[in-house]
């Protein structure tokens, strides 16, 4: 029963880990004995990422390429696969915001969030699956947001590419659970990060969230760390398809 929740040496990718939450999550991977892959568009931010986890006694390699971009997304998942080992566990987490009333929303703000937030997580997911399905056995993770079930102004395309990785979730799930592939979802709540730090500093949003999470308070990036082992764990070993909410019981209040 004790060994239910070790990921000790598996190796796990995760996109956009260089900060905010994929960082949070490589470092709770790497504490728990994973074998971690921080990915980045930029070497600059990737090095010091995987520096950081190495210096706190973790293990990680940086693999910095553009998650957008299908022929590098081949060519580094199979850099990876030859030069770290076989990928157990993909964590799709990837995302960017550009914040505009939807009336106002230009094409180019629509295509780069649903590209990077959506489309990237197709094209890995693609790549990563291959050798997962050749062996039989494989994870993936897919964070998308409370914002599925709960929309608000001036994110509209952010909502969109988040509904989107849902449903992407289920029809991934449902292909590739027949060959031994697990693939569920992580839906965040309101999480202190660089992409949200505009929010926590505006006093009224501040408080609306606080007023209206029933744990009064935005959640700490580690507090992801938990729900991520255990779906990359034999104990959900069982769980396919699924999304599971970290959000402080928002979802439950509404």
């Amino acid at each position: 029963m004790s060994n239910l929740f070790d990921v000790s040496d598996r190796i796990v990718l995760i996109t956009g880990s260089s900060r905010g939450l994929g960082f949070a999550l490589a470092q709770g991977y790497a504490e728990a004995g994973a074998r971690v892959v921080i990915n980045g568009t930029r070497p600059e931010t990737v090095e010091p990422a995987v520096t950081q986890i190495r210096e706190a006694g973790g293990q990680a390699v940086g693999y910095p390429f553009d998650v957008t971009d299908p022929d590098a997304v081949r060519a580094q998942v199979a850099r990876i696969e030859a030069e770290v080992g076989p990928i157990a566990v993909l964590v799709n987490n990837a995302g960017i915001q550009r914040r505009a009333p939807l009336a106002e929303m230009s094409l180019a703000a629509w295509d780069a969030v649903l590209r990077t937030n959506l489309t990237s997580a197709f094209l890995v997911a693609q790549a990563v699956s291959a050798a997962m399905i050749a062996r039989g056995r494989g994870c993936i993770i897919n964070i998308t947001s409370l914002n599925v079930e709960g929309a608000r102004p001036t994110i509209a395309n952010y909502v969109a590419s988040k509904g989107g990785l849902d449903a992407l979730t289920r029809s991934m799930a449902t292909e590739w659970g027949p060959h031994g592939v697990r693939v569920n979802a992580i839906a965040p709540g309101y999480f202190v990060t660089d992409l949200t730090r505009p929010l926590v500093d505006d006093p009224e949003f501040d408080r609306w969230v606080k007023g209206n999470v029933p744990l009064r308070r935005w959640g700490d990036p580690r507090e992801l760390v938990g729900a991520a082992i255990f779906l990359a764990s034999d104990a959900a070993s069982y769980v396919n398809g699924r999304t599971l909410h970290v959000d402080g019981g928002w979802r439950a209040s509404l």
